[in-house]
């Protein structure tokens, strides 16, 4: 079992920025992806940004990709998601995932089997 514990959400106004921590614990290894899904209300959960842990590929979403940046700092076993120039449609419930996903499945909440609880960024405009 692996635990995810996400922090630094928050209320930012638009054209801010957040950062996004990720602490893992329990059988973490080196050949997880670590990724970023977000759920804003009535919308289906989405990829945001994801991690290979080994390799620290990194893979974003278009409505992301220049703003935002993930990465890893292994001692700690911690994954970040640095969020700028923030904007109001990036309004939601961000969520960390590991798991070992195939080229399919990356994308897509199927391919993760860990999941965080989930931390609220709020960008008012």
């Amino acid at each position: 079992q692996v635990q995810l514990v996400e922090s630094g959400g928050g209320l930012v106004q638009a054209g801010g920025s957040l950062r996004l921590s990720c602490v893992a614990s329990g059988r973490t290894s080196s050949r997880y992806v670590m990724a970023w899904f977000r759920q804003a209300p009535g919308k289906e959960r989405e990829f945001v940004a994801g991690i290979i842990w080994s390799t620290t590929s990194t893979y974003y979403a278009n409505s992301v990709k220049g703003r935002f940046a993930i990465s890893r700092d292994s001692a700690e076993s911690t994954a970040y998601l640095q969020m700028n120039s923030l904007k109001p449609e990036d309004t939601a419930v961000y969520y960390c995932a590991a798991g070992r996903p195939n080229s399919s499945t990356y994308f897509y909440t199927n391919g993760y089997d860990y999941w965080g609880q989930g931390t609220q960024v709020t960008v008012s405009s």
